[in-house]
């Protein structure tokens, strides 16, 4: 998305985060968490994948993009999850970002009562108190987008993510914010192949930041831009990397995708 489409979500969401910060006890908050039994660590389900060679493919739900406009008409969140399960995939990302991509909270809280299926709140976070926010609702996963938020508030969100128990995504789409995820170790990383200036996508970025992060002890994810099977198998081949993140190309096909034969 360009530098001004960023902006503008990232103004809204301070507009309902203040809004919900103050309507929402985080007492409240806190006593849905511990009442809630459908917690998934989402983290160590990738991670066991890796440990067997297995593929794991992170699945979106979101009805509409910035990019790519309304994706799905007639969207029923519970309806696409069912299909994501039935075909084995390994985690949910479910956008939740109201303004831009037409998502909600709730669509977590209902997916969760019917799938066991580990989930990632897809948000842009800007504000520690979006964590118990997310994880009232059943998130098991985070995401931090260095692109949108200082280092300072990074490290803040990273650390109260971890305090909540919660799997952090740390997504990176240059070298220079790679060398700084370094630094969040316990995170799994994302590499977008969505450039955030022009909003097109390029599978060769995860070929050209993959070498900064060969250190990283964590799952290293390839997001967005993937279309096929092959595409997805020449990432795998090329580098580490078994973990991938894909939306639009499952969504514009959701019943009959050959991408879901890799797992």
């Amino acid at each position: 998305m360009s530098e001004n489409i960023l902006n503008n979500i990232i103004t809204k969401k301070i507009e309902r985060i203040d809004f919900l910060k103050k309507t929402t006890n985080l007492d409240t908050l806190d006593k849905i968490i511990d009442k809630n039994n459908s917690y998934i660590d989402f983290k160590k389900k990738i991670q066991n994948n890796i440990t067997q060679d297995k593929i794991s493919i992170i699945a979106e739900i979101k009805k509409a993009s910035p990019s790519a406009g309304v994706i799905i008409d007639n969207y029923n969140p519970v309806e696409i999850a069912k299909i994501y399960n039935d075909n084995k995939v390994t985690c949910l990302s479910v956008l939740t970002e109201e303004d831009f991509f037409l998502g909600n909270l709730i669509h977590i809280s209902k997916i969760k009562e019917q799938f066991d299926l580990p989930i990632l709140c897809k948000d842009f976070f800007i504000d520690k108190f979006q964590i118990p926010l997310a994880k009232s609702y059943g998130a098991d996963a985070i995401l931090i987008i260095l692109a949108g938020v200082s280092e300072d508030l990074a490290n803040e969100l990273y650390e109260e993510a971890l305090k909540f128990k919660m799997s952090v995504i740390v997504e990176v789409h240059t070298v220079e914010e790679a060398k700084k995820a370094l630094n969040f170790k316990d995170a799994l990383i994302g590499i977008n192949n969505r450039n955030l200036k022009t909003l097109k996508t390029d599978i060769n970025t995860t070929y050209d930041i993959y070498n900064a992060l060969s250190n990283h002890q964590g799952p290293l994810i390839s997001e967005s831009g993937i279309k096929t099977k092959d595409e997805l198998l020449n990432l795998n081949n090329k580098t580490s990397i078994k973990t991938f993140l894909i939306g639009e190309s499952l969504l514009k096909n959701l019943s009959e995708n050959s991408i879901f034969s890799v797992l």
